[in-house]
């Protein structure tokens, strides 16, 4: 190893990423970095608007970047994303399934269509989307599927218990999908944030923000930013070894 050498384990130079999600909070966080990065990124969230000026920053940036509406329960917006992404750039190297939506159902007064959306698009979503990718992931000489999980799939919650059954099972693939997708050359990984200062935290009440704040060993909530540095190593050749693996970004929340 020498200087060269590794100022190579983190450039992402002409490497193409989808960011879902990626319009705020954290993964508008990862878009920046990776496009600091070199790499050029689809953004993509519900919000038209919201994509086109997220697009419109990262170019600002000195990035290449677009935007594309999608909502991850819809099949068909899936493919959508994948095919503009390949027309655009000609190749996707790198799927970070950021988008999530943590609805509270406490168990025991849980409704069919929560129910079906948490799992749509924290689940069913991001498994469809690395598999719509798979053809151009295959490609790619460097491929890395990043799904964003939570530190919430290790503990428990008897208010957001959808939520965290949805991105334990994310993991669930995340193991499976490495080993399935290893003779490809593509690597697998779970990132799982703890408690990051997005608007997932501050749209709870007062009460709840401050318990949250304090619950890790750290103390504090994580800011978005603090979220790229792991992405970027498990979409990097920095972690070019690792697959199938979780990276917890969590302040010590999670007990070992």
């Amino acid at each position: 190893m020498d200087r060269a050498k590794l100022a190579t384990l983190f450039d992402l130079t002409d490497r193409v990423a989808i960011v879902t999600g990626g319009t705020r909070g954290i993964g508008r966080a990862i878009a920046e970095g990776f496009v600091a990065a070199g790499a050029k990124v689809t953004v993509a969230s519900r919000k038209a608007d919201a994509c086109a000026e997220t697009a419109a920053h990262l170019e600002e940036m000195g990035g290449e970047a677009i935007g594309v509406p999608t909502n991850l329960s819809d099949l068909d917006g899936i493919s959508e994303l994948v095919a503009r992404t390949a027309e655009r750039f000609g190749r996707i190297d790198i799927v970070i399934n950021n988008a999530a939506t943590a609805l509270t159902e406490p168990i025991g007064q849980f409704t069919p269509a929560a129910y079906a959306k948490t799992m749509d698009v924290n689940l069913r979503g991001p498994v469809f989307l690395a598999q719509e990718a798979l053809p151009y992931l295959s490609a790619s000489p460097s491929a890395s599927v990043v799904h964003v999980i939570s530190a919430g799939a290790f503990l428990f919650s008897s208010t957001q218990a959808t939520y965290s059954a949805a991105k334990a099972a994310l993991f669930s693939f995340t193991k499976s999908t490495a080993a399935a997708w290893a003779p490809l050359g593509i690597r697998v990984n779970a990132l799982a944030p703890g408690t990051v200062l997005t608007d997932m935290i501050t749209n709870n009440p007062p009460a709840v923000v401050e318990g949250m704040r304090t619950v890790s060993h750290l103390g504090r909530f994580a800011d978005p930013d603090e979220m790229v540095g792991p992405a970027l190593f498990l979409a990097s050749d920095a972690s070019s070894y690792v697959t199938g693996q979780v990276l917890l970004a969590d302040g010590g929340l999670v007990p070992h």
